[in-house]
């Protein structure tokens, strides 16, 4: 690869050859040149996002065995001993040091995080993560998931061996999480001292977090760049000279924009968005992952100097590795890209570790056990076949879509007053976010089926004041998939229906299908394809990725609330406690009950 460009004219060093290579420099009024600086400290930047409380081993493609806490701390572990160790290599300064970074999004949402709900010890999740030792994190959309105070308990359970940098979040309101800032894990700066050197953390977390999450009363400042450049010009103020900024921004083109508005920061390590990025001939995970670009991605900052920004795939699948030397001023010399990779977590091929004893029975053995569990535990009796097979979820009314869309409005409904919201009257589902491609047939339904069914980590939410004609084009927009022959074909924007019917006619341009629109009290929204105008907002619950735009649906930026619970959560409430455990064919018959129809042609 060719020489990078560092920065203030620093020195680059090839990877084939380690030879160092002078920029030019202007011509000075001394006879004699400046020395070119020295390699005076390495740093390993060992890091990771989006753990996602994937605890479990997966099985790739080509059958072998990835991902893992267990494996993930033991690799972990190793590189953070390696970094230090033997003599140093071309280019490298005799004082070397490691840092192990996570990029937020520690914890998700879902089954192996569900085993920790009775377990009775500290959650798996935070377990884990101290096992691997990481200094600093970011906090990630998911780690609000569950709302503010089990992110406080996930602290708690951690300890404070990891410190948490946000810049621009504010936690006075929350009093699970105020009680970590006023001991010292969350911070709004962090300087990480290694062997005598000072490295200065930055943390930022997407501003779209009131959009993606329960945040609860937890504020968000939106000025990403005037935070991070104000904390750089701290930090330089008080003597630390090398700059870190970690940050959860969802998608690494947001750190690559964000990267052109900053000064004085030197290395980013990005997370939320999966990103795989590799050169030619890195060992990778044969999981179907695509590489997004190279390792590092080289951005360009407002002084126009070169800022390596780091990320990797998510999971438990990777963990990254950055070498890079500074000068005695503080100034990026050189980025090793002989060594700096990601590193597959693997029981085979060149990075193959055995699994970490201690996490492997503190962590993976008995979310294993969880997990096996559920494919055993039953939840509910169902009398008829539930319809989940994939193109008909997507083209008509199911009774399994039913079940489901049922399930969103019931929730809503229960939680609407502790939100202090207007409870919903109507709820839609799309037909893409039901998974289980199959029949479940009569009989026995596990806690598995409902994770099977519904795998996707999206959360009820509730808009309570959508105006009637946006609701109106959200229907139109779940029936306004491609027609063949005078039939609907399947689309994941397919609405499956709660709290309302529908009769449309696919023979329409897409916008003007819907012929009839009827609330289950009876109240007439369109008739013969007039809308009725009978009221101005209607209180819808979905999911928030449908609210946000997801699929396409046209909310429009309503106002909306996501509320603490998986739409999995709502289908396993709703099929235990609203319905008793029993699903009859009175009320899901096969079939669907006519809440969406193809209206008639009019007789001539």
């Amino acid at each position: 690869m060719s020489p990078i460009p560092l920065r203030r004219g620093a020195l680059a060093v090839t990877v084939a050859t380690a030879t160092l290579v002078a920029c030019s420099v202007p011509a000075a009024a001394s006879a004699y040149p400046d020395k070119a600086p020295k390699p005076d400290f390495t740093l390993t930047v060992l890091h990771a996002n989006d753990l996602e409380s994937a605890l479990l081993p997966i099985t790739g493609t080509d059958g072998g065995t990835y991902g893992g806490a267990d494996r993930f701390v033991e690799l972990i572990q190793q590189q953070q001993e390696l970094a230090t160790k033997g003599e140093p290599g071309p280019g490298q300064a005799g004082k070397r040091g490691v840092i192990t970074i996570s990029a937020g999004d520690n914890f998700l949402p879902g089954a192996q995080l569900a085993a920790s709900e009775e377990s009775g010890l500290p959650i798996y999740d935070a377990t884990a993560f101290a096992a691997a030792g990481f200094d600093v994190s970011a906090i990630g959309n998911h780690d609000f998931d569950l709302g503010p105070d089990f992110l406080g308990q996930y602290l708690e359970d951690l300890g404070t061996s990891t410190t948490f940098v946000s810049g621009n979040l504010g936690f006075a309101e929350e009093p699970a999480l105020l009680a970590q800032v006023e001991d010292g894990t969350i911070v709004t700066s962090h300087v990480e001292r290694i062997k005598g050197e000072e490295i200065g953390i930055i943390g930022l977390t997407t501003d779209q977090l009131p959009q993606l999450t329960s945040l609860g009363d937890v504020t968000v400042d939106p000025d990403l760049a005037g935070i991070a450049n104000a904390q750089a010009a701290a930090y330089a103020a008080a003597g630390v000279d090398k700059v870190i900024l970690v940050s959860h921004l969802q998608d690494i083109d947001n750190e690559e924009l964000l990267a052109g508005q900053l000064r004085g920061v030197d290395i980013i390590v990005g997370g939320g968005g999966h990103e795989l990025l590799a050169d030619p001939g890195d060992p990778l995970v044969p999981n179907g992952t695509t590489v997004y670009d190279s390792y590092p991605i080289d951005a360009t900052d407002a002084d126009g100097e070169t800022v390596p920004i780091v990320t990797t795939a998510a999971l438990y699948t990777y963990v990254g590795r950055l070498v890079v030397t500074f000068d005695k001023e503080g100034e990026l010399l050189q980025i090793h890209e002989d060594l700096s990779r990601p590193i597959p977590v693997a029981a085979q091929g060149p990075d193959a570790v055995e699994p970490d004893a201690a996490v492997r029975e503190q962590v993976v053995e008995p979310v294993q056990e969880y997990v096996a569990g559920l494919a055993e535990e039953v939840v509910a009796t169902s009398e008829v076949a539930l319809n989940g097979i994939r193109n008909d979820v997507r083209s008509i009314e199911t009774n399994l879509g039913n079940l489901v869309a049922d399930s969103l409005l019931a929730v809503g409904q229960r939680e609407a007053e502790e939100a202090g919201i207007e409870p919903p009257v109507v709820a839609l589902q799309n037909g893409g976010g039901i998974r289980n491609a199959s029949v479940l047939p009569a009989g026995p339904i596990t806690a598995l089926d409902t994770y099977t069914a519904l795998p996707f980590v999206n959360f009820v939410a509730v808009a309570p004041a959508v105006p009637v004609e946006t609701f109106i084009a959200v229907v139109e927009h779940g029936l306004g998939g491609g027609v063949e022959d005078g039939v609907l074909q399947p689309a994941g924007q397919f609405g499956q229906a709660a709290g309302y019917r529908v009769s449309y006619d696919p023979t329409q341009e897409v916008g003007s299908r819907i012929v009839d629109l009827v609330l289950d009290d009876g109240t007439v929204l369109v008739e013969d394809g007039v809308a009725t105008g009978v009221f101005d907002t209607i209180s819808v619950a979905t999911i928030d990725f449908l609210l946000r735009g997801g699929d396409g649906y046209p909310f429009g930026g309503v106002d909306f609330t996501v509320l603490p619970i998986t739409q999995q959560e709502a289908f396993e409430i709703y099929l235990t406690e609203d319905l008793g455990g029993r699903v009859t064919a009175a009320d899901y018959p096969e079939g669907g009950e006519g809440r969406i129809t193809v209206a008639m042609p009019a007789a001539g």
